[in-house]
């Protein structure tokens, strides 16, 4: 055991020196490790700190180049800048001197503006009395070429003016044409009888229309009577002839079954009194709106009664009912009760003329299947409602007025009614109320007059019923032609009361009416007599002027007529 002792001891010792051999190692190997986790350590560091060292010269590089990129840009940008506030600054005072230049000018505009105001107060002013001194003009212009103004038609030659005449000239051309235009204001006309000489013979009008012209020219020189219907004159454009001549065609234009037509190609072809309505509503779209109220009448003179048109029965059917003609205390023609229709375009008037015509009487004779058998008489009234003192030639009518006044809640113009009680209600100051008080309704008439045919007992072959007709169309005409020649020898008294026709056109034949007749003749050897009668009416119709006195008889028909 002591050996083994000694022998562990000596075994022991040898392992406490490899111990310490080992230990010496291991803190030599702790050293060496130590040594290498500085020097691992320093050389991380560095590699850390020449990482750090480049990127922080490349990111001073960069920020330099990022400094100078910057500083290039805002150097750019305030140049860029100086030049756009230049350019603003420039643009500022353009536009302050643009200011004050405007300013100037709107100064210099106000004052324009100022002397136009003026200077269109002062135009407004002369303006009006143009206009007044116009009116004066025009009726002066209109009693130059004669307050009654004669036109002469010639109709074409038609198929009924081939058939025979009287029974003692059958051996004669009856369809030879005797009767020409010599020119715009004279006719021509071939007389001659067998056995002698032919003798031109002429007559003088103020216009002559030949065979071919047509309703267009016809009604070029009737328009400016329209104006002075406007101007507050009443006027007439009547229809003078033989049966068959072409009063109706000229004032009505073609007729089918007792209706006008109206149709787009038969435009060209309206008669005077379409296309003087279509006129006259031109003029007053023209004028003040609601300034005007426009009234129709139409009655027809058949045998020497008045019969009115567009008068309606119970059940509201039109049928024709005797009306009397009347003088007023005025001294104005007037028929009591007569049916007044309101229109507001000419397509109503129309429409209410169409109703008259399938009334009108007619009676086929040897010289026309559809003689009319009575004068016609259209009567367009056109009320005026009129402000201030100055009513120019207007002429007051207090029996219209007192109508209008009792009937103003069911036809006066709506947009007037307006105005007036407006005007009324507003009127607070004296003047306006003085102006409200001075309102006047005062009106015009055009009679549109398609008369009867003159016509030979012995040519027209009627009897009975007709011949009486005959006798009362012809006296008619007489009483038309006793009027006319008392008016030319200025007599103090002027017989419209011997016929209802010229009673009833007493107040647009006489004073300062305007007056044109359409004389219409045939242009045939067959109806000589009768279109020579006709130019006697006319030449000394046209004579009537105002201030001169003709010593001329007028033509009545001859014996048989």
């Amino acid at each position: 055991k002591e050996e083994r002792i000694v022998v562990l001891e000596t075994e022991n010792a040898v392992l406490h020196l490899k111990l310490a051999e080992y230990q010496g190692l291991a803190g030599r190997s702790t050293n060496e490790v130590l040594q290498l986790y500085a020097a691992h350590g320093q050389q991380v560091k560095f590699q850390r700190s020449s990482v750090v060292t480049q990127l922080h010269e490349a990111i001073k590089k960069r920020l330099k180049q990022d400094l100078k990129s910057l500083h290039s840009f805002a150097l750019e940008l305030s140049k860029d800048f100086q030049r756009q506030s230049k350019t603003c600054l420039y643009q500022v005072l353009a536009a302050v001197q643009g200011i004050q230049l405007q300013n100037e000018a709107m100064q210099m505009f106000q004052i324009k503006a100022f002397d136009l105001e003026q200077s269109l107060q002062e135009v407004t002013e002369r303006y009006e009395k143009e206009k007044q001194k116009r009116k004066a003009l025009h009726n002066s212009l209109i009693e130059l070429r004669g307050n009654i103004r004669v036109h002469c038609r010639i109709r074409p030659l038609l198929p009924f003016d081939d058939a025979a005449g009287h029974s003692q000239d059958r051996q004669r051309n009856f369809s030879e044409k005797v009767a020409y235009a010599a020119d715009d204001e004279t006719i021509l006309v071939k007389c001659s009888r067998p056995g002698h000489a032919s003798v031109n013979k002429t007559f003088q009008f103020e216009r002559v229309y030949n065979d071919l012209e047509s309703q267009d020219a016809v009604f070029a020189d009737v328009a400016p009577l329209l104006t002075s219907l406007l101007d507050g004159y009443n006027v007439c454009i009547m229809a003078y002839g033989q049966t068959g001549s072409g009063k109706t065609y000229t004032m009505l234009g073609p007729q089918l079954e007792g209706n006008l037509a109206f149709a787009a190609e038969e435009e060209s072809e309206l008669g005077i009194i379409p296309r003087a309505t279509q006129e006259v509503f031109r003029l007053i779209s023209e004028k003040p709106p609601g300034s005007y109220w426009v009234e129709v009448s139409v009655v027809e003179v058949y045998n020497n009664e008045i019969f009115d048109l567009l008068a309606k029965d119970s059940c509201g059917k039109v049928f024709g009912v005797k009306r009397d003609v009347v003088t007023t205390r005025e001294g104005k023609s007037d028929v009591p009760l007569l049916t007044h229709e309101t229109v507001e375009n000419a397509s109503e008037f129309l429409h209410l003329v169409n109703k008259g015509l399938q009334l009108r009487v007619t009676h086929p004779t040897l010289v026309h299947a559809h003689s009319s058998r009575s004068h016609l008489v259209v009567t367009l009234t056109i009320t005026t409602a009129v402000f201030g003192d100055n009513f120019g030639t207007l002429w007051e009518d207090e029996q219209t007025s007192q109508r209008l006044n009792k009937e103003a809640s069911f036809t006066f113009p709506q947009k007037l009614r307006e105005n007036k009680s407006t005007s009324s209600s507003r009127a607070s100051s004296p003047v306006q109320l003085e102006a409200t008080e001075k309102m006047k309704l005062v009106k015009t008439r055009l009679q549109l007059v398609d008369l009867a045919g003159s016509e030979c007992v012995g040519m027209s072959g009627v009897t009975g019923a007709a011949l009486r007709e005959t006798s009362f169309i012809n006296r008619s005409l007489s009483a038309l032609a006793d009027v006319l020649g008392a008016i030319a020898e200025q007599r103090a008294h002027v017989p419209y009361r011997n016929s209802k026709l010229t009673h009833l056109l007493q107040d647009s034949v006489g004073g300062d009416a305007k007056l044109l007749v359409m004389l219409c003749i045939s242009p045939g050897q067959k109806y000589l007599t009768e279109s020579m009668q006709s130019l006697g009416f006319g030449t000394r119709a046209r004579q009537v002027q105002r201030g001169q006195v003709k010593k001329k008889n007028f033509p009545v028909p001859s014996k048989g007529k």
